[in-house]
């Protein structure tokens, strides 16, 4: 019978084993360069680990898992100042407010880990389920109990591998799906992209490109994000206060680490009105794959200029011209989105109470405090 799977904790980023790069040489986001992002500017209430998993002393898989303290947080987002916000604040803070996941909270996607070619993905979860437990114990002798474990973000196929007995009291559940954006082979311009719209979608193009005349794009370097550092965290936050729900604000230095650590992998594009930075997108090269970040804007030129559809625009002209294969546009703005061109993919976690009884309703109180939203997608090529 093959031996199981052993992990190792990792708290640091220059403690971690060799082969953890060429393992992360396919995924950026667990790659060492980004977990420095992580160790030196993630969220106020988030701390990380990575976990190496080993096949006897040869290690065959990486990991990343974030902590969230939702308590440290002043509000979880502005949606529905009402009873039912309250009450679902009052259960978040009570029975849900700290949270362990098996992944990365920040992004949308499979970025939990990473398997060596052969490796037995059963053995893996099964060490990854342990590590977990582990963490669990670290922080309870700390003071922190944790209330719930998440494993995310995994495709329908992806999702099978969790098929196994020790997962079977996990509440597997979906929540908005990740917007992606398939550039096809055809599309070497973005004239291309745009004359692949029916009519209407042409006509929306033109007509955002015409209403942003007056304002200006450029590409920051490290030495301007810094300098411009106030002003785009409080557009970013303008942004993130008005999300349905936050889990985490980012650090007011965050988009400086990113530059610091990803160098070119990592694209900051100011957007000027007089001079004045008005709004910020962000951009992260992984693999093939074009990953969009946070941005932020000032809601009356967003409104003026449509600046946010003009944002995707560009960002896809940018991802053309560079011939990568994919827009991961992720969640939120699903509408809007799909008008652009991005498709839904349905995304999978796996959830458990550390409280055996509450454990039994937490599909219950996950379908309460986030319900599906409504939405109609677009189809706008020919």
């Amino acid at each position: 019978m093959k031996p199981a799977c052993s992990f190792r904790l990792y708290e640091t980023v220059s403690a971690l084993p060799n082969g953890w790069e060429a393992l992360a040489a396919d995924n950026i986001f667990l790659s060492a360069p980004y977990l420095e992002v992580l160790e030196q500017s993630a969220p106020e209430n988030m701390s990380c680990h990575f976990i190496g998993i080993f096949d006897s002393d040869a290690l065959c898989g990486i990991a990343v898992t974030q902590f969230l303290n939702l308590n440290k947080l002043d509000s979880f987002g502005n949606r529905d100042q009402c009873l039912k916000t309250m009450v679902r604040d009052f259960v978040f803070r009570n029975f849900a407010s700290h949270v362990l996941f098996v992944g990365n909270n920040m992004l949308t996607g499979q970025h939990a880990f990473v398997l060596a070619k052969g490796t037995d993905t059963t053995a893996a979860l099964l060490a990854l389920r342990l590590a977990a437990a582990e963490l669990r114990k670290k922080l309870a002798a700390k003071g922190t109990k944790v209330h719930l474990t998440t494993y995310k973000d995994f495709d329908a196929a992806q999702a099978t591998a969790f098929d196994i007995p020790e997962f079977a009291n996990n509440y597997r559940f979906s929540t908005q799906p990740n917007m992606v954006l398939d550039i096809r082979d055809s599309w070497k311009t973005e004239q291309d992209y745009v004359d692949a719209f029916q009519k209407k979608y042409r006509d929306q193009y033109k007509r955002a490109r015409k209403k942003s005349e007056g304002i200006e794009k450029r590409k920051l370097n490290l030495g301007e994000i810094i300098a411009l550092e106030d002003t785009i965290y409080n557009l970013y936050l303008h942004v993130a206060r008005h999300a349905p729900f936050n889990s985490f604000y980012l650090s007011r230095h965050h988009f400086r680490t990113l530059k610091e650590k990803l160098k070119e992998a990592f694209r900051f594009y100011g957007y000027f009105q007089d001079n004045q930075l008005v709004g910020f997108s962000t951009l992260i090269k992984n693999g093939k794959s074009m990953e969009t970040y946070f941005l932020g804007y000032d809601e009356s030129v967003q409104r003026e200029k449509m600046l946010y559809l003009n944002m995707l625009y560009d960002m896809i002209a940018y991802s053309i011209k560079k011939g990568f294969s994919e827009i991961i546009f992720a969640r939120t703005a699903l509408e809007i989105k799909s008008s652009v061109g991005a498709q839904p993919t349905e995304m999978f976690g796996f959830i458990e109470h550390q409280n055996k009884l509450l454990n039994k309703v937490t599909g219950k109180i996950f379908d309460y405090v986030e319900p599906k939203t409504v939405w109609q997608q677009r189809h706008p090529f020919k």
